[in-house]
């Protein structure tokens, strides 16, 4: 139906006749003359209809995103339109065709509406400009992944879509089957058992393009369909699968943003990044680290501190903000509200207006309880300087993490501290285990199939608090892109931490039987790693919302506006199925 593409019409075609097709971005009549913006997926170019031309009358009938197929000559621009590329030309049109005519819209293509509007028509949200430039940039991230893994000698296969529900972590997406009535098949959250399996059956190296799915609670930007890069090496240290994926990733980026990124990549244990930045994702574009001053106020009289310096699982960090000291205090009581959301109960500050005078040039409602010796050792430890302002946070280690860690991401955006720049790292040694108080057990920090850092399952037992496990991740301007692991080899290892995990021998066997048996049959060490695809599509797009690189993704709340799924399923469906579906009513 045409010849050429829209936004690929240039000076070289001048003279030439061209038939194109695609949507009116904009249609002008201007008496005398009709101007329409042709808008393909390639981009836009100028289309002019004179009186003279049997065009004409067709021209002045298209409305916006008619769709149409136009035939003209293709002669330069008078006005040249630098904003655009086939802005030197324009196509004198011989024939229009209406192909499709288009009702009332809700939106255009060069507005941006709310979210829920786009999302209900997203049909119409894809035409827009902006969004075919990021699906194109999905589109490039895929393809450079793939002609990578191709050469290197990954072998692409597919792994079960429905397949046993083995929920460790989130909940499983469940699927009733019609043919063995009360049983039924799960979406698969990763194709992580199924990967290993392979290991077992030495393909050596394997990947896949994979759908996952996830029944997660609301988070505002997750989705409960996503898709990731899932890789698996046989033979492997961390060193080995770290070292490939990074060459990896360096040649996406190069391929598809034209970027180079460090090499090699900064390596930092799990509990460093908790120290330094309060995160296991640090955003090393921020130039802001948290510092442990609690050695310096063990013996103050401020209890808030000293309480939490001696403590055993206590952490007093401060924050130094470099020439923040202008902040109001407004600003400073919002950075302590902000703070409460992740868990602080206050946010000390202070401010150094004048570091060579000591107390007399600190501004803080704290400095009373200090000494001059706690001030200057305080003052001394972080750094500080004249014109500084100094945040504190005392509380149990893991929640002053969180809150610091949450303040430095806000006040170094505020500040204008995030620097324009690709920062990539590993963060390695997590924890093997966390413990759930609540459930009163442990729980696997990565995935129960994690290996631990020591063979011997005794120590494994004995120091299960303090273990640590063979799992890394690879993150990204603060955004873990990746994570990855070695993973458990031998049966009698994996058996051990489904213990620890409260999994008993029973439950152990009916969940993961199959994989027990085959890490029985001669399973090699193994590991890998899987990138988040709509998280880095995202990156490289320069869009906050993973939501803008899917085609047509889910809201917050797990729907589809679009389609309005989920949806109620028919009596007589349900019959088929051998299940029949309780609403239950608010309880008294």
């Amino acid at each position: 139906m045409r010849t050429h593409f829209c936004g690929l019409v240039d000076e070289a075609l001048i003279g030439q006749t061209v038939t194109l097709c695609g949507w009116a971005d904009v249609a002008r009549n201007l008496g005398g003359v009709c101007f329409i913006d042709l808008r393909d997926h390639e981009g836009i170019v100028q289309i002019v209809a004179e009186p003279d031309n049997p065009a004409y009358a067709t021209a002045a009938d298209v409305g916006y995103e008619f769709c149409l197929r136009v035939t003209g000559t293709v002669r330069a621009r008078h006005s040249v339109n630098d904003k655009i590329r086939t802005g030197k030309v324009e196509v004198l049109a011989e024939r229009i065709e209406i192909l499709n005519r288009a009702d009332s819209l809700p939106f255009y293509s060069h507005e941006n509406p709310g979210e829920d509007v786009r999302l209900k028509y997203r049909h119409l949200d894809l035409r827009r400009p902006e969004m075919q430039r990021m699906m194109r940039r999905r589109t490039a991230l895929v393809r450079a992944l793939r002609s990578y893994l191709d050469a290197a000698g990954f072998q692409d296969l597919e792994t079960p879509i429905l397949t046993k529900a083995t929920p460790e972590g989130a909940r499983d997406y469940l699927v009733p089957s019609r043919v063995h009535p009360g049983e039924f098949f799960a979406l698969p959250q990763s194709p992580q058992l199924f990967k290993q399996l392979l290991m077992v059956a030495g393909f050596d190296r394997y990947y896949q393009i994979a759908r996952c799915f996830r029944d997660e609670d609301l988070r505002a930007d997750r989705q409960p369909e996503f898709t990731q890069l899932d890789m698996e090496f046989a033979f492997v240290s961390e060193r080995d699968v770290q070292d490939f994926v990074e060459d990896l990733i360096r040649h996406v980026f190069r391929e598809v943003q034209g970027v180079e990124l460090a090499s090699p990549f900064p390596r930092l244990p799990y509990a460093e990044a908790m120290r330094r930045y309060g995160s296991d994702k640090p955003d090393l574009r921020i130039d802001l680290e948290l510092v442990d001053i609690a050695e310096a106020v063990k013996g103050c009289e401020f209890k808030v501190f000293s309480e939490w310096a001696n403590h055993a699982d206590g952490r007093v960090a401060a924050l130094r903000l470099p020439e923040a000291a202008s902040m109001s205090r407004k600003q400073i009581d919002d950075a302590g509200a902000y703070a409460a959301k992740y868990g602080a109960k206050g946010v000390a500050w202070m401010k150094v207006d004048d570091r060579a005078k000591g107390r007399e040039g600190v501004n803080s409602p704290i400095a009373k309880f200090l000494d001059d010796a706690t001030l200057a050792a305080v003052l001394d430890a972080v750094g500080a300087q004249s014109g500084d302002l100094i945040l504190f946070g005392a509380g149990l280690y893991k929640t002053v993490c969180d809150f610091m860690g949450a303040l430095r991401l806000k006040l170094g955006r505020d500040l204008g501290r995030v620097a324009n720049a690709w920062c990539p790292l590993w963060v390695t040694d997590f924890p093997m285990f966390e413990y759930d108080d609540e459930a009163q057990r442990y729980v696997a920090l990565h995935h129960p199939f994690t290996a631990p850092s020591v063979d011997d399952i005794a120590d494994l037992r004995a120091n299960a608090r303090t273990a640590v496990s063979r799992g890394y991740d690879m993150v990204l301007n603060g955004n873990e892109i990746g994570g990855g692991s070695i993973r458990i080899h031998r049966p009698d290892m994996q058996s051990a931490v489904f213990e620890l995990l409260g999994i008993g021998a029973e439950e152990a066997q009916n969940k993961f039987g199959f994989l027990l048996d085959a890490l029985k049959h001669g399973a090699p060490p193994h590991g890998g790693i899987a990138f988040g695809i709509d998280r880095i599509a995202a990156l490289m797009a320069g869009t906050e919302s993973i939501r803008d690189v899917i085609a047509f993704p889910k809201t917050a709340s797990a729907q589809c506006l679009l389609t309005d799924a989920p949806s109620a399923i028919p009596d007589a469906q349900l019959a088929e199925l051998h299940i029949a579906t309780r609403v239950e009513g608010p309880t008294a």
